[in-house]
């Protein structure tokens, strides 16, 4: 049996890759030691952004566990445009698994990332992991086990989130955790 804890990062200040944590985001990373207190964890993946990276190294650190940055878990690109309707095109890429705009990955690429990342920890030989990533990957990845995650999962997500996975040979349960405590 394996649990995967499925974070996303916490409140940043943008969408770049090297867009740091708000005051509230760096509060609410301090706040993640707390929550994984009880928690067992084996090892670390991050996606290499700044954000998911700081979201973190508080945890990390507490616990003395290096983070395994891995592009995989980096966040889907939509658009390298500008869109001013992004949200009805993200939608409508939920809808459109093939769909690609102008610089971006289509969601069927994306999966493909989140079910090469899954299939590899699977795989492991650690037991308790956890992946830290942003929304719409972390959608993907909760969608390779349940195909109802979607849009309106992902716009319901706070900063941070925190999903569990248990997996078995018998069955897989997946819950919200996160407990919206910062």
């Amino acid at each position: 049996m394996k649990t995967i804890y499925l974070v996303r990062h916490a409140s940043a200040a943008g969408q770049p890759v090297e867009s740091p944590l708000t005051e509230q985001g760096r509060k609410q990373a301090l706040a993640l030691v707390d929550f994984f207190k009880q928690k067992e964890i084996d090892i670390i993946y991050s996606s290499p952004f700044k954000r998911a990276i700081d979201t973190i190294r508080p945890l990390s650190d507490s616990r003395g566990i290096s983070v395994q940055q891995d592009e995989r878990l980096g966040e889907r690109v939509l658009s390298t445009v500008n869109l001013e309707d992004w949200r009805d095109k993200l939608k409508q890429s939920f809808e459109d698994f093939e769909l690609v705009f102008e610089g971006g990955e289509s969601h069927s690429t994306a999966m493909n990332r989140a079910k090469s990342l899954l299939e590899d920890v699977l795989c492991s030989e650690h037991d308790h992991i956890l992946l830290v990533s942003h929304g719409n990957m972390t959608t993907l990845l909760m969608r390779y086990f349940n195909e109802s995650f979607g849009y309106d999962c992902l716009m319901e997500m706070t900063n941070p989130d925190v999903f569990e996975l248990v997996v078995s040979s018998e069955k897989t349960m997946l819950n919200r955790i996160w407990d919206d405590r910062i």
